[in-house]
This record gives C-alpha cells, sequence and structure tokens, in this order.
C-alpha cells in the first residue's frame, strides 16, 4: 500500500545516499533551537512540600492550606541544639546560647521572634527555635546558622542545626549539580564500556554523541511538557532521566550497530547495508521502547507524585532516546563508512564471523538438555527470591543518607535530650465557623475569632488526649481567619513507626469533630506515603503487565511466547530484589529499602528486561521461518548472544552510577536495576528463555501457524524453504541462483544477494540453496563429515535428522 511504502522509506531514509545529509543537518538545526529550552529543565523542577507525596493525602492537603497562613514567604524553623555529653551544661554553654540567640535574630523572618531557649530535662542540652523566612538567601541564612553556632564554642560543647529548614537545605545540596553529575558520569561508564566493546578508536564516539542529541531533545521536550502540559518533574526525576536516557540509547545503538555491521559483510553498497539493518532490526528497537515507554507511564497511575514523575519523566526520555538511534546515528554510521570500525574493518564478501563461539556451545549443551537447564536456572533464582520474603520497607530520615548531614545529627540529638518530636511538630489545620461572619471587616475578624476559639478548645483537648501526644502548642490563625492551625509535639521521634501510629490515633479521634480537622506534618507524611505504596504496588503492577504482555503478542503473534517471557521477566525480579536485599543488608549496610523502591524497580526491571527478549525472540522468529523451531532457537542465540550481553552490561553499569549518589534511594534503584539486568542478559535471556523454548517447541508460537510446523523444517511462508543465514548464499559473483558446494573444512561463505524488499523479516524470500538439514542436497560421505561431531552438523548444532547428539567427557 502506498501509505506503507512511504513510512518504509521514511524510516530506512537516514541510511540513504542523500537524505543522510538531511537528517544530520535537521539534527544539527533541532539541538541548537533546542539547546536553550534544555537548559532550563531546573526551573521546572518541583521542590515543594508535596513534590514526593501522595496525590489527594490529607498531609498533602494540609500543606496546601498552610499557604493561607503566610504572606508573601512561608515560615521555615530551624532548630539549633546545644549539647554538652557526660555532664550538664554551664554557664558559658547558656551564655554562648543567650549570644547566638542575639547574632540569629538578624535572620529571623519580619513579624518573628525567637523564644526563649528551651533547657532538656537532664539538664545537657539546650534548643532554639528560630523562624526562618523562605525568600531569596534562605540556604545562605541557614548556613550563617550553623557558622554561628560552631563559632566560639565552649570545649565539650557540641553543636547542631537543624530542624525542617536544616533538613531542606540538605536535601537541596544532596540534588544540586546532580543532573550534571550524573551525566558525566554516566557519560565516563558508557563510553569506557563502548572503547571495551568495539575496539576502535572511532566508532564509541558515534553512540554517544546520539545519546548527546538525544539528551538535548529529551530535557528540551521535559521542560515544554511540564511548562505547557503539567507534567511532573522534580529534581530526583530529572536525574534519573539522564541515566535512563544513556543506558537505553546505548543499547538500542549496540543492536543497531551488530546488525549494520552484519550486513556490511553481504554488501558492497553500505547505504543498502543500513537500509536493511533498519528493516531487520527496526521492529525489535520499535518494540522495545514502546513497551519501556509504556511500562513508566503505567506509573503515572500512582498516587506518589515523585512515582507518577519519574514514569512520566522516563517516558518522555525513552521517545526520545529511541528517535536519535533510529536517525542521527544511522546518518552517522554510514557518512563515517566502514572505516569507522578501524580495525576491524567489515569487508563484502567476508565471512560475518567464527560459528564455533560461545554462543553457538551453550545452544549446544541447552538443546541436549533443555527441561534440566530451565529447572536449574529457575531453582537458582528462586532461591535468591527467598530472601525479598523478609526484606524490610521504610526508611528513617538518618537512613535516608549515606553520610549523615547535620541536620540528621541535630534530630538525633534532640530526640536523645528533648520529646522526640519536639523539633518537628505535627500540625492539626481545623476550619473556622463562619455563621457569625458580619458586614463589617472588624465583625467578621471578632466572630471568626469566637467560633475559632469554641472549635480550637475542643481540637485541643481531644488531640492532647490521645497516648503518645506529648503537648498542644498555641494556636496560630489564616490571614483571612477562616483556618486555624495547632502544632502538637508527638513524644516519639517524627519518623518513628510509634509517631505514624499515634498520628492514625490522633485522625480517629479528631475526625468527628466539627470544623474538618486534618493532621499533617512530617510523621503524616511518612505515614501517607506507606499507605500509598501499598495501594500503588496493588494498582500499578497488574497494569504494567497487562500492557507489556499486549506488545509482545502483537510483536511475537502468539499468546504463549508472551506469557512465556513474561514470566521468566517477573521472576528474574523476584530473584533480583532478594539478591539486591543482601548486598543491602550485609556489604552496603542499610537498615531497611525505600517504600518506594519495589515498584520503582519493578516498572523498571520488567520493561527494561522484556527488552533482552524482544531482541532474542524476535531474532529467534525470524529465523524459524526459514529453518525450523530448534534451528532458530539457536541461530537466534548465537546471533544475539555478544550485542545483548554488551548492553546488558553497559545498561547495568550506567545504573550503577546511582551507588554513589548520596540518597540511598537513589543509591538502592541503581543497586536493584543493575543486578536484575545482569540477571536478565546472563541467566534468562541466555538460558531460562532459550531452554523453555526448547522444551516447549514450536508450540511455543501456538496459536499462529509456526506452531504447526515442524522442529526444524522451515516454514511455509518462504517459498524456497531456504534460511537467511548468510552462510548458505551465494559466493561473491556468483548468479544468485547457483551456489558453491561447502569443502571440508571450509568456512561458510556470505551472501551477496541483492537487497531484500520491504516484506523480508515477515515472508524472507528466496534465497539460493537448500536449507540446511532439511532440503536434498549432497550425499553427506565420509569426506564431506570431516572434523563433525556425531549427531552434529558442520556448524555444530544438533542434526535435525534426529541423529542424538554424542556425548563429550569432561
Amino acid at each position: 500500500m502506498p501509505a506503507r511504502s512511504a513510512l518504509r522509506r521514511l524510516a530506512t531514509a537516514p541510511g540513504g545516499s542523500r537524505t543522510k545529509w538531511l537528517v544530520l543537518a535537521g539534527w544539527l538545526l533541532l539541538a541548537l533551537a533546542l539547546g536553550p529550552l534544555a537548559g532550563k529543565l531546573g526551573e521546572v523542577e518541583d521542590t515543594g512540600p508535596n513534590a514526593f507525596l501522595p496525590r489527594g493525602a490529607e498531609s498533602a492537603e494540609v500543606n496546601t492550606l498552610l499557604e493561607r497562613f503566610r504572606g508573601k514567604d512561608e515560615i521555615i524553623p530551624a532548630v539549633a541544639v546545644y549539647t554538652r555529653d557526660g555532664s550538664g551544661t554551664t554557664r558559658r554553654d547558656a551564655a554562648k546560647v543567650r549570644a547566638d540567640r542575639r547574632a540569629f535574630a538578624d535572620h529571623v523572618a519580619p513579624g518573628e521572634r525567637i523564644g526563649a531557649p528551651a533547657t532538656a530535662g537532664d539538664g545537657r542540652a539546650l534548643m532554639l527555635v528560630v523562624p526562618l523566612a523562605s525568600a531569596d538567601g534562605f540556604g545562605d541564612a541557614v548556613e550563617e546558622l550553623r557558622t554561628v553556632a560552631a563559632a566560639n564554642a565552649p570545649p565539650g560543647l557540641e553543636t547542631a542545626v537543624g530542624g525542617p529548614a536544616g533538613s531542606l537545605i540538605d536535601s537541596i545540596e544532596v540534588f544540586d549539580d546532580l543532573d550534571s553529575t550524573l551525566m558525566l558520569a554516566t557519560g565516563a561508564v558508557v563510553a569506557l564500556l563502548l572503547l571495551l566493546t568495539y575496539r576502535s578508536p572511532l566508532l564509541w564516539l558515534l553512540p554517544l554523541l546520539s545519546v548527546g542529541f538525544a539528551a538535548v531533545l529529551t530535557q528540551a521536550a521535559t521542560y515544554a511538557l511540564a511548562t505547557w502540559a503539567g507534567l511532573p518533574v522534580d529534581p530526583q526525576s530529572a536525574g534519573i532521566l539522564m541515566v535512563l536516557v544513556f543506558g537505553v540509547g546505548t543499547d538500542y545503538a549496540l543492536l543497531l550497530i551488530a546488525r549494520y555491521r552484519e550486513e556490511l559483510h553481504r554488501h558492497t553498497d553500505r547505504h543498502a547495508a543500513m537500509r536493511l539493518a533498519l528493516r531487520r532490526s527496526g521492529p525489535a528497537i520499535l518494540a522495545s521502547a514502546g513497551t519501556v515507554a509504556a511500562g513508566l507511564s503505567c506509573l503515572a497511575l500512582a498516587d506518589i507524585n515523585s512515582s507518577r514523575s519519574l514514569g512520566l519523566v522516563g517516558a518522555v526520555g525513552v521517545v526520545c532516546a529511541l528517535l536519535a538511534m533510529v536517525t542521527v546515528l544511522p546518518a552517522l554510521l554510514v557518512v563515517c563508512g566502514r572505516r569507522v570500525f578501524w580495525p576491524f574493518v567489515p569487508r563484502a564478501g567476508t565471512p560475518v564471523g567464527g560459528q564455533r563461539t560461545v554462543w553457538n556451545r551453550i545452544g549446544v549443551r541447552l538443546a541436549r538438555r533443555p527441561r534440566w537447564s530451565w529447572l536449574m536456572s529457575v531453582g537458582a533464582t528462586a532461591v535468591l527470591a527467598l530472601s525479598a520474603t523478609g526484606i524490610t520497607t521504610g526508611l528513617t530520615q538518618e537512613e535516608m543518607y549515606r553520610d549523615k548531614p547535620e541536620s540528621v545529627v541535630a534530630q538525633e540529638r534532640i530526640s536523645e535530650h528533648f520529646p522526640s518530636g519536639a523539633s518537628d511538630p505535627a500540625t492539626v489545620v481545623v476550619e473556622a465557623d463562619a455563621a457569625d461572619a458580619a458586614d463589617t471587616a472588624e465583625a467578621a475578624e471578632a466572630g471568626a475569632a469566637r467560633a475559632a476559639g469554641a472549635t480550637v478548645e475542643t481540637v485541643r483537648r481531644v488531640a492532647a488526649d490521645v497516648p503518645g501526644v506529648e503537648s498542644v502548642g498555641p494556636a496560630a490563625r489564616s490571614t483571612d481567619g477562616s483556618l486555624v492551625s495547632l502544632p502538637v509535639v508527638l513524644a516519639d521521634a517524627p519518623d518513628s513507626p510509634a509517631a505514624a501510629h499515634t498520628v492514625e490515633k490522633l485522625r480517629t479521634a479528631l475526625d468527628p469533630l466539627d470544623g474538618d480537622p486534618l493532621v499533617g506534618g512530617t510523621t503524616a507524611e511518612t505515614l501517607d506515603s506507606a499507605q500509598a505504596a501499598d495501594r500503588d504496588l496493588r494498582t500499578v503492577i497488574p497494569v504494567v503487565l497487562a500492557v507489556v504482555l499486549l506488545v509482545l503478542i502483537g510483536l511475537l503473534r502468539s499468546l504463549i511466547a508472551p506469557l512465556m517471557l513474561l514470566a521468566t521477566v517477573v521472576l528474574s525480579y523476584f530473584g533480583a530484589l532478594g539478591a539486591a536485599d543482601l548486598v543491602f543488608e550485609h556489604l552496603l549496610g542499610y537498615a531497611g529499602v525505600d517504600r518506594a523502591l519495589p515498584l520503582m524497580g519493578f516498572v523498571f526491571l520488567v520493561a527494561l528486561g522484556i527488552d533482552y527478549n524482544i531482541f532474542l525472540m524476535t531474532r529467534v522468529r525470524e529465523e524459524t521461518l526459514t529453518g525450523g523451531h530448534t534451528r532458530g532457537v539457536l541461530t537466534g542465540l548465537a546471533s544475539t548472544g555478544g550485542v545483548i550481553t554488551s548492553a546488558g552490561i553497559v545498561l547495568a553499569a550506567t545504573f550503577a552510577v546511582f551507588v554513589s549518589m548520596p540518597l540511598v534511594t537513589m543509591a538502592q534503584l541503581g543497586v536493584l536495576v543493575g543486578i536484575g539486568v545482569l540477571l536478565d542478559t546472563f541467566l534468562v535471556r541466555t538460558v531460562l528463555v532459550p531452554a523453555l523454548a526448547l522444551d516447549l517447541g514450536a508450540r511455543v508460537w501456538w496459536p499462529s501457524r509456526l506452531a504447526r510446523t515442524p522442529r526444524n523444517t522451515p516454514h511455509p511462508a518462504d517459498p524456497a524453504h531456504t534460511p537467511t543465514a548468510p552462510e548458505h548464499a551465494a559466493q561473491p559473483g556468483q548468479h544468485p541462483g547457483q551456489q558453491t558446494a561447502q569443502q571440508p573444512g571450509q568456512h561458510p561463505g556470505p551472501r551477496s544477494a541483492p537487497d531484500p524488499g520491504p516484506d523480508e523479516a515477515a515472508a524472507p524470500g528466496p534465497e539460493p540453496g537448500p536449507a540446511r538439514g532439511t532440503a536434498p542436497g549432497p550425499a553427506r560421505g565420509p569426506a564431506h563429515d570431516t572434523g563433525r561431531r556425531p549427531g552434529h552438523d558442520a556448524d555444530g548444532f544438533p542434526r535435525s535428522d534426529g541423529t542424538p547428539p554424542a556425548r563429550t567427557r569432561g
């Protein structure tokens, strides 16, 4: 059809002799135009109090209502704590605190004041609460408080500044320059691995340059969507975005370059080779990117805002990486020509590669005992998965950082000497009754005050009677007089399970009261996040599985194969989660895992892990169409083994960059995804999936016609019943209808037939020569079989005539 033909021509345009220049010119103009927008991504990052909270949560609603209590600037308290171990504070210590109080006054928000120093019950600590305004220079104010507190301290007196203001500044410093740091580290890792993979001084530059184009497009597109479409972006998702683009972009580059190199061995014209490489690898790359983007997009159903941000931003990055890898990378490759592969330049008419590779040997071993192979793989993965049953979720504030910032140290000292919740109390917001409102502003204010007073006293009395509540502070009224807030000091640390239980009881006690009282604060935020994480697991995971299954069914035109692949990836996820938990507990010393990690890890590993299954099974299906099921599985494994292994190592290494980040959450995500990708690469894709496919036989393609073909008989979709393998094509300079018989010990010759038509991948056209092991050919005499193992053909694969393979010793 004209439309379909036009799409094919458009898809292969980067490989054209003239269109390649148009593609490169278009990308250069695009990069120049979008560069300024890419640099503005940090301007749309949401660092507000609700950026990492569940949407619609009670604590998020309280944060929104608290805006009505503030004027132009938000009031955020900093808490300075002074402690002396082993003895009580001295007069010199008290004088130091009074002097600091006078110095801190220069940074207090307008209209606010610093209260008198609080003395701990054990007499070994003093505390000052400094109300700061969240205006420009807020971070400098916190740093100045820390400098003043640490200066001229009497010997033995330890100081620390924390509280909500200190915690906020420490969190901002963690993400400061995170994007550039991650990009530089990831770029260095990818460059090194590409050098090792290609062993070429030039080739590694092209994927890296293409990923650079993808990064510019990704950042600009994310900025535009955040500005004009409301796409949620937070510092964490923005940092992970660049690592994801580098990882998946390099994966697609490796797959395309491997297929292009293969076609260069068969074709003199590099443009024809690239067009064929795009047609053959394009469906797998497109399906892979579509699966990852669709899986990440499912996080839009999550309640936690940070999870939604990561999913939607990640989907944008994957789409941009796909566009760059199938357009600018092919254009760069054909512009540079074959010499870019130097010193290993692929020449037309030379063999694609040796037949006896490690992947051939693995395939031969799997073909001997497929059921035993997949059972052992499942058993090994299940053993790792057992560790996930005892996983502990939830991290306290001090456990969120690899190195303790000053705000965490301050909170630990406050918890030791004062009521643990004194530095960060819960907040109760209640509506003031407007029934007494009058026409005049003065009367309205007076009526609101009387109504508020009646409501506040009831809320105060009920809240004070809740077990776990230490005290209830004085009330504050919103600027419009319609709301009243009460600080509620909890007996336990704000991020402790006991404090969360107290908040639950507090909400239950206040719920029947008039005025719609709401409970917020750090403890309430932790509780709401934990409950939302459980809901997200139950909601998002089934949707992700359904979406991935539909993509696989459409790609492989089967029901059994997609179900098999999905089951292997889910098993791999639990194995990776169990292995990661062992690393967290015994190597890294983490107390638990972040509550959002199981969901984010599942989405990433299912979406990224299915990539390699797609790369493998699309090639297996292509080979099965021409060589039968068993040969299709073994040839698919042998032909994709090297590129998938390289891609897996690169992707795992890029996510391993997170381990060096100061946030435990990001480090844990890097470890989990890295382990999962390696498990998919070396166990699932190499052993488990091929062994299952061999054991199930052609039934794996049910209900398509492939399920009804003998194991090693070419499918009728190929009129000549011939394989696509290059070793059975005509020799260079020979007419396509002729084929030279292979001599003993001779390496199979490369294919130099004309470029196939657009439909070659779905229904390969006739190629010269008989199908290996299926069509009539020269009699297999002793001279022809010299050097072969009994029961195997010249390539080392099990014979298709039913002859059992020979057993070897050792």
